[in-house]
């Protein structure tokens, strides 16, 4: 097994995406994320890759779309206000078909608001974020491992379905140091038919576009993209389930809040109080299975979040809103205690809320 290591989450997220075989890196500064940029600064030319810090983060991500168009594994970083500015290339990216890995290290807003831990690009990240029908995959680390293994999956999706991927951390996951495992370095090379490499006059030329005129074709592209989604969202819906075996009570509860929620778990079942957690993985796609499944044999949850409620509308229509779900929640960059998701579960026993 792999030795332990030290590691910022920021800097696990770098060193596993350069394992998982990306040598193209684009970015622009910006607290909480900056650790990604200055590690890959460091990392990328003593192993060949490309490191080029670009004038702004919408010249970033459209260094991406070039990069991913000629079929390399490649990545940008950023934080709330600068993925902002680069939804108009996600969305590129998206109708392109065109995989690659976004990372959104997320602070509080709106506007510029702080540079303290937020969850409130939830919306952003799983209902599109830029313009047209489409989705990412978003995955939520609740772990500086976390931040790496998820790193290394996300580009293996979005090599698979043809599709951005988008690690939603939070400044906390950034910040933090844990030890993790670093996964081994990937000798995988994916085939990509598709991509611009110049023909050899061996192939037809191939096209990597997002503009299609005829209404009837743009159509066509539209439905076939949502096949894959249906596929995505059938095959790859993750969670973790915990005490939930004989809760009455299910916290639903991603990143740094899923962590605080098992400390009010803890505290609950001391009391006798009956409450679990379910802990999406996959943001989008959702794991509605796991929480539909809950409401068959909890009486109400609670929607742990960084944010003003977002999340909370998931878990209602995962559901169909068979069982009341009550938020706790702290913005603005504060994190919610322990004792206020206690406070929340005795409320709701003592039927307050």
């Amino acid at each position: 097994m792999s030795e332990k290591v030290l590691m910022k989450g920021n800097e696990a997220i770098a060193e596993a995406a350069i394992r998982a075989g990306c040598r193209h890196y684009f970015g622009y500064p910006i607290t909480p994320q900056t650790e990604v940029a200055a590690y890959m600064a460091k990392r990328m030319p003593k192993i060949g890759g490309t490191f080029l810090q670009a004038e702004s983060e919408i010249a970033a991500i459209n260094m991406v779309y070039g990069v991913s168009a000629a079929g390399l594994r490649v990545m940008t970083s950023s934080s709330s206000p600068g993925i902002s500015l680069k939804q108009e290339g996600i969305s590129y990216l998206a109708g392109s078909d065109l995989p690659a890995l976004i990372v959104n290290v997320q602070r509080g807003g709106p506007g510029l608001g702080g540079i303290q831990p937020s969850q409130s690009d939830y919306f952003q990240a799983t209902k599109g974020g830029g313009h047209g029908d489409y989705h990412l995959i978003v995955l939520a680390p609740a772990s500086v491992q976390e931040m790496a293994d998820l790193t290394v999956k996300a580009f293996e999706l979005a090599d698979r379905y043809r599709m951005p991927a988008m690690i939603l951390a939070d400044g906390t996951m950034g910040q933090m140091m844990e030890p993790v495992v670093l996964p081994e370095e990937s000798g995988v090379t994916v085939e990509k038919p598709w991509a611009l490499t110049g023909t050899k006059n061996q192939r037809s030329h191939n096209i990597v576009n997002s503009l299609y005129l005829v209404p009837e074709k743009l159509e066509s592209i539209n439905l076939e993209r949502y096949k894959r989604y249906e596929a995505i969202m059938k095959n790859e819906p993750s969670c973790e389930s915990y005490l939930m075996e004989d809760a009455e009570i299910c916290i639903v509860a991603f990143g740094i809040a899923a962590r605080v929620a098992k400390n009010a778990i803890t505290a609950a079942r001391a009391k006798g109080i009956r409450v679990g957690l379910i802990r999406p993985i996959t943001l989008w796609p959702f794991p509605s299975e796991a929480v539909a499944e809950a409401a068959k044999r909890v009486k109400a949850f609670i929607s742990v979040e960084l944010s003003m409620g977002q999340m909370i509308e998931d878990v209602r229509l995962a559901q169909s809103c068979q069982r009341p779900v009550y938020l706790c929640s702290r913005t603005g960059g504060m994190i919610p205690s322990p004792e206020d998701v206690m406070e929340s579960i005795e409320k709701l026993t003592g039927g307050e809320l």
